[in-house]
């Protein structure tokens, strides 16, 4: 099965969940941002809080719960939050005035995780994307293993939210192309 990527445009993703457990966390917030091949950006998408019930919200565990009260998301979540189907809805829209279906892959850290949500609560948006992912956590753990020293350069400045997250993700992959394209030349 071969399917042309298109003209190298790339759809990073970020979620925030209440937990890890498709079967029973839900999305709370969701971002993309569209790169060319060079990663540069060329748009950002909707930035979207997603509509959670005050008893789900309280359900998550503290990690999650300290995290998403010190960002905002739980205030954002109750207040201004979206239905799962109009936050689908309007990053499908945005993503369709990029690029054509299944000509990117899913783009960022521990992407898997987020692929696993968008099947279970947004099928539609998760179909969008080739079946391919382009995971940075696949390359930390590579460099991790075979250049080390490449590990060090690098903060993330992420606020945990899901538009830090995928700025912070595009910036890592920058970085390890930056420093293991210069070890190859070695």
């Amino acid at each position: 099965m071969t399917e042309k990527l298109g003209d190298g445009r790339l759809i990073w993703i970020d979620l925030e969940m209440t937990g890890l457990d498709t079967d029973h966390d839900h999305i709370l917030e969701i971002a993309t941002i569209v790169t060319d091949a060079e990663l540069n950006i060329l748009a950002e998408g909707p930035e979207l809080a997603i509509k959670q019930s005050l008893d789900t919200l309280e359900s998550m565990d503290d990690w999650n719960r300290n995290q998403h009260t010190r960002s905002g998301l739980w205030r954002r979540s109750l207040e201004e939050g979206v239905g799962v189907a109009e936050a689908e809805a309007r990053t499908l829209a945005f993503l369709g005035q990029w690029l054509s279906p299944r000509s990117s892959p899913m783009c960022g850290n521990s992407i898997c995780q987020d692929r696993r949500f968008l099947h279970r609560q947004m099928p539609q948006l998760e179909k969008f994307f080739h079946y391919r992912n382009l995971d940075v956590s696949t390359i930390k753990e590579l460099a991790r293993r075979w250049a080390p020293q490449v590990l060090g350069g690098f903060t993330k400045h992420s606020a945990h939210t899901a538009l830090s997250d995928v700025r912070d993700s595009i910036d890592e992959l920058r970085h390890y192309r930056r420093h293991m394209a210069a070890l190859a030349k070695d």
